[in-house]
């Protein structure tokens, strides 16, 4: 699952490149997908949070599911995972964000397409970053129709922000 600004395209990428959670963009950009719908607005309210934003500025928004061809992906989704590369459990803030960059950076160095992860603003939710190329292969698929939401739905239950 993903969202985008409503009409916007669900594959676009901007230019440059932002830094996330497991990249920086100057090196290899990313796209992020939630497992869930719960856990995409679990994030979306995260990001909100962080930049002091209130929902309705962001609104409306199109959602979008996606098909995923299984590229290898690195698994990281639990503890002992994550454990194994030096790393905890994530949580929101971008202070956060260094140590699990290198990790990502270096998995995109080995050839890695991606990763599957906890979500750091849900913990029970997963979220799968695929490595992108400007003029790779797409491993990933929007499926229409796209639904748009013009209303902030509800905050999810055990969201961290």
């Amino acid at each position: 699952m993903r969202h985008v600004a409503h009409g916007r395209d669900p594959l676009d990428r901007p230019e440059p490149p932002e830094d996330s959670r497991w990249q920086r963009g100057f090196v290899v950009d990313a796209l992020y997908l939630a497992d869930d719908v719960t856990t995409m607005w679990a994030e979306w309210y995260r990001h909100l949070a962080e930049g002091g934003l209130p929902p309705l500025a962001q609104l409306p928004r199109d959602v979008w599911r996606f098909r995923v061809d299984a590229p290898p992906v690195a698994d990281l989704r639990g503890e002992p995972e994550l454990a194994r590369v030096g790393l905890t459990l994530p949580s929101p803030g971008r202070p956060t964000w260094r140590a699990f960059q290198r990790i990502g950076e270096t998995l995109w160095r080995e050839g890695w397409r991606g990763l599957l992860a906890p979500s750091a603003a849900r913990p029970n939710g997963r979220i799968l970053c695929l490595f992108t190329a400007a003029h790779g292969p797409r491993v990933a698929e929007p499926i229409p129709p796209r639904t748009v939401v013009r209303e902030p739905p509800s905050p999810p239950a055990g969201m961290r922000t």
